[in-house]
């Protein structure tokens, strides 16, 4: 195999920025991976189905959805340090809210504050993945950022950890009887009003924390980042002028939808192993622990596929990950038992380098100008992560589905997205060529 990158991965006069600026990547990486686990948990405290209960998750990927276009608008006018503090400062303002929220016992009140939250993480993926592919040479780009984005699954793990060793196990609401049933939803409505309000304010605390950590670090890039950097020194053409040219692109065009399946994949897995396991009987604190084995494979495998595509090309890389997700996926779907969950974690070594390649693909013809906002419709597509779950729920609430349970059945999802992840991977491969 032919090595194809020949300059350095990262020069030395931008080397301070580039830790700075990935060190937003664990960020909302904790963000994600806090907040995943709590559907399950509000779907047993507030008594909802799996459809709604996934409200959580169109909640928080909605919110990209919904501000990464005016993020890039924001930080064409501006520069990308403005970018960054604002989304520090909605990050943190979205956390802080979650203490109304408890107080208040409104599911809708917790939904709205991690839509104002994820305004934060859409100004800040917005502005920090092309910051980081403008920080040295074309060439080594994605490789660039598949480093980077490395540091995002281990605030992933941070999260996963806080949910599966502090909030889990002491939500009351999650308590089982010998038989491992539940014992909520038999409880008198006194009972349930207790229980709640304890375990309300364990799913807020975390959220505090961490919007107090946020208000430090924003503190951080106010002193030590300079407005003035070649990302921020970019012309920009006209907006109307630069979705023209994103359009007829037909590399990003195509990546744009599929980064759409890949973030809808990603959400599906890393939500409903909870639910997958609970099916087999493991309790949601257990079932955690198999999120954060996920986890740690997801970022094994981010190292290893940017060591990888040293000697392999990107795209190339990408169609045979998507090929061996899928078929783990078919395994999840097939196997009933403790088996089929072993291949629903497998899932996550070959999602890890799908996001950063998919991205880095999708921009590598863009020219400078036009990259801000072609940045914000690959954030943008976050969307589908906000799309998807709840049509996995509904399917879960099915119960059964012709012999498998629908909880198997439901990846059925995934396993769709991960074949035009592969055929998207293939096709830029060959059009290169």
């Amino acid at each position: 195999m032919k090595k194809e990158a020949t300059s350095k991965l990262v020069e030395k006069k931008y080397l301070v920025t580039f830790i700075l600026v990935t060190s937003l990547f664990a960020l909302w990486g904790f963000a994600n991976d806090i907040t995943n686990p709590m559907v399950a948990a509000f779907q047993t405290l507030m008594e909802l189905s799996a459809s709604k209960a996934s409200l959580v998750q169109f909640a928080l990927y909605g919110g990209y959805a919904t501000m990464a276009v005016p993020a890039a608008l924001f930080i064409r006018r501006y520069s990308y340090k403005s970018g960054i503090l604002l989304g520090l400062a909605l990050y943190a303002i979205g956390a802080f809210l979650f203490i109304p929220a408890a107080e208040m016992q409104a599911f809708g009140f917790f939904c709205v504050s991690l839509y104002i939250l994820t305004f934060g993480l859409a100004f800040l993926e917005t502005t920090a993945n092309p910051y980081i592919l403008s920080l040295g040479a074309k060439d080594t780009s994605t490789r660039r950022l598949n480093l980077a984005q490395s540091f995002n699954p281990m605030g992933s793990l941070c999260g996963m950890s806080v949910a599966s060793l502090i909030v889990l196990p002491n939500l009351i609401s999650d308590r089982r009887d010998a038989a491992g049933n539940i014992i909520f939803s038999t409880l008198s409505e006194a009972e349930k009003a207790d229980i709640r309000l304890h375990d309300l304010a364990v799913i807020r605390n975390p959220y505090v924390a961490i919007g107090l950590v946020v208000v430090c670090i924003l503190v951080v890039f106010a002193i030590f980042i300079k407005k003035d950097s070649n990302a921020d020194n970019a012309q920009h053409v006209p907006a109307r002028q630069s979705l023209s040219h994103l359009w007829h692109n037909v590399i990003y065009r195509e990546g744009v939808l599929a980064q759409v399946f890949y973030v809808a994949a990603q959400i599906m897995v890393w939500t409903f192993i909870i639910q997958y396991a609970d099916n087999l009987g493991i309790d949601k604190a257990t079932a955690q622990n198999y999120n954060i084995v996920a986890m740690v494979m997801f970022l094994c495998g981010r190292f290893i596929s940017t060591m990888l595509m040293r000697y392999v090309n990107g795209r190339r890389l990408l169609g045979i990950f998507g090929v061996c997700a899928a078929l783990c996926t078919v395994g999840t779907i097939f196997i009933v038992g403790m088996p089929g969950l072993y291949c629903l974690i497998g899932i996550s070594l070959f999602m890890s380098l799908m996001f950063p390649t998919i991205y880095g693909i999708a921009l590598e013809n863009v020219s400078a100008e036009d990259s801000t906002l072609g940045a914000a419709f690959l954030v943008m597509a976050i969307v589908g992560g906000a799309l998807m779950p709840p049509m996995q729920g509904a399917i879960i609430d099915l119960g059964q589905v012709a012999w498998l349970p629908a909880v198997n059945f439901s990846f059925i999802l995934p396993f769709i997205c991960f074949v035009l992840i592969a055929i998207y991977g293939f096709r830029t491969y060959r059009m290169r060529d």
